[in-house]
C-alpha cells in the first residue's frame, strides 16, 4: 500500500479561510471517497500554537515552523495585509523546505512571500487579482499571470478563494485519477471545476450582462493604458466609432462618462499600489496618470474620502 502523501500548510496571520477550508477538504474528501488514507496534512504556525483568519477564527495548530516534519508538499497560505507578515522566521522554513526537495507551492495572496523569498524569479505565478498590482510593482521579475492556478511549474501557486479546491482537485486526479477526483467535487457538490488557465475574475460581459464589443474594447484599451492615458475621443477614433457614440454606450452600460470610468480605473490601481507597496505618494501618482500629486490627492480624496497620504499612515 502507497504511502500517504503528506501535507503541510504554513498559515501566515490573516490567511482567508474559504483558501484553507478549500484546501483540507478536498484531500479529506479523497480518503473517505477511496477508503484510503491517501492524504495527511500538518497545520503550522509560527508560536506552533494557532493562527488567526482574516474573518477572526482562531485555528489550532499542530507545530511550529521550527518544528516541521518532512513532508511531500508544504503549501503557504496568507490573506490580507500579507506584506506585514512576511517574517524571517518563514521565510527560513522556506528556504529550508527548499533544500530537502519537498514541493513548494502558494495559496491565495502567498505567491507573495515566495516572490519575498526569491523562490519564483523567471517563473509564471498566480495571485488573488486583488493583489496583482502591487505584486506586479515589487516583483516585475516574475511573470503574474490571471488564470486561477499554475500548476505547471517548480512551484504550484493558486490564486485563493475556490481556486485552491481547483488546484486540489486537480492534484488528485494527477495522483489518483480523474474518477476519484470527479467524486471528490460531486461530494463537495462542486460541478464548476475550472482547468489551470480559467480567468479568475468574471468577464466584463457576464459581470454587467452585456455583449457590446465596442465597450469592452474601450476598457480593454483604458486598463492597458493606465499609466499613459488616452483621449476618450482617440479611444473612439481606435475602435472605429465617434465619440459621441462611445459617451452613450458608457451611459447605457456603465452609467457614467467614458472620462470617469478611466479615472475610477486609475484611481482603483492607485488605491492599491498604496495600501501593498511602500512607494511614495508621487510615485504612484505617476504610475497612474495623474498629472501631478496635488491632483491626484485632489481626485483620491474625492473618491474615497481621504488623501492618499492620510491612506498610507492608517496602514502604517
Amino acid at each position: 500500500m502507497q504511502s500517504p502523501e503528506h501535507f503541510v500548510f504554513l498559515l501566515v496571520p490573516e490567511f482567508t479561510h474559504i483558501a484553507f477550508s478549500c484546501a483540507i477538504e478536498p484531500l479529506r474528501i479523497a480518503n473517505l471517497v477511496s477508503g484510503e488514507t491517501l492524504y495527511q496534512w500538518t497545520l503550522a504556525s509560527e508560536d506552533g500554537e494557532a493562527a488567526t483568519c482574516s474573518n477572526g477564527t482562531v485555528t489550532l495548530v499542530n507545530c511550529g515552523y521550527d518544528t516541521i516534519p518532512d513532508c511531500d508538499r508544504l503549501f503557504v497560505l496568507s490573506g490580507i495585509h500579507v506584506q506585514n507578515h512576511v517574517s524571517q522566521p518563514l521565510l527560513n522554513v522556506l528556504r529550508k523546505a527548499r533544500v530537502s526537495r519537498a514541493k513548494l507551492g502558494a495559496l491565495c495572496s502567498a505567491a507573495h512571500v515566495l516572490a519575498k523569498a526569491g523562490m519564483l524569479d523567471g517563473m509564471r505565478a498566480a495571485i488573488h487579482w486583488d493583489f496583482h498590482d502591487g505584486f506586479m510593482e515589487e516583483f516585475p521579475e516574475v511573470n503574474l499571470v490571471s488564470s486561477v492556478f499554475v500548476a505547471d511549474e517548480t512551484i504550484i501557486t493558486a490564486s485563493g478563494g475556490t481556486a485552491t479546491a481547483d488546484l486540489m482537485l486537480h492534484l488528485i486526479a494527477q495522483a489518483h485519477g480523474n474518477d476519484l477526483s470527479v467524486a471528490v467535487a460531486d461530494q463537495m457538490v462542486y460541478n464548476a471545476v475550472r482547468e489551470g488557465t480559467a480567468e479568475q475574475r468574471v468577464s466584463l460581459q457576464s459581470r454587467h450582462g452585456m455583449r457590446n464589443p465596442h465597450l469592452v474594447k474601450a476598457i480593454e484599451t483604458m486598463s492597458e493604458n493606465l499609466e499613459t492615458p488616452i483621449a476618450p475621443m482617440q479611444i473612439a477614433q481606435d475602435i472605429g466609432i465617434s465619440t459621441r457614440q462611445l459617451e452613450r454606450i458608457f451611459g447605457r452600460y456603465m452609467n457614467c462618462s467614458p472620462k470617469k470610468y478611466y479615472v475610477d480605473l486609475r484611481l482603483q490601481k492607485a488605491r492599491n499600489l498604496l495600501v501593498q507597496t511602500d512607494r511614495s505618494v508621487t510615485e504612484i501618482a505617476l504610475a497612474c496618470g495623474f498629472e501631478s500629486p496635488g491632483h491626484f490627492s485632489r481626485v483620491y480624496r474625492a473618491k474615497y474620502g481621504i488623501t492618499p497620504t492620510a491612506q498610507q499612515n492608517r496602514l502604517s
